[in-house]
């Protein structure tokens, strides 16, 4: 995380990175939550960035990435009170420069089923995103 603190003040001079690292063992947090990252062009002040660890052009999503992701994932939406349906990858920014990331080996609509499940789980029942009660 230090070589990526670095890397991103020193060499890029950003004001931050994105808001989540999250590899097979663990989730970093590395610029807060409630402070715009930069991580993706269009949508750096109006959505979390998440990286996950690898090269999933090439690589095959481990188990532990894909189940710290499921859980970063779900929690940010529930913290958010957002649908996983508003999921947004990297490729999409139309005014990004990284059209491959995150890989081939990631679907939207595979991630998006598998996060609605995880909240789906950890509260069951009838829930509307945004909903006040």
């Amino acid at each position: 995380m230090q070589n990526l603190q670095h890397y991103y003040r020193d060499t890029q001079h950003w004001s931050a990175g994105p808001h989540l690292f999250i590899a097979d063992d663990l989730i970093w947090v590395f610029t807060p939550l409630d402070t715009p990252g930069v991580h993706s062009p269009s949508w750096n002040a109006i959505s979390w960035g998440v990286e996950l660890v690898g090269d999933y052009t090439t690589e095959e999503l481990s188990p532990g990435v894909q189940g710290n992701a499921t859980q970063g994932l779900a929690a940010l939406y529930l913290l958010g009170g957002i649908t996983p349906d508003a999921l947004r990858l990297h490729k999409e920014d139309p005014r990004t420069t990284h059209r491959d990331c995150p890989g081939t080996r990631i679907v939207k609509n595979d991630v998006i089923t598998m996060v609605t499940a995880c909240i789906a789980d950890k509260l069951p029942g009838e829930h509307i995103p945004g909903a006040v009660a």
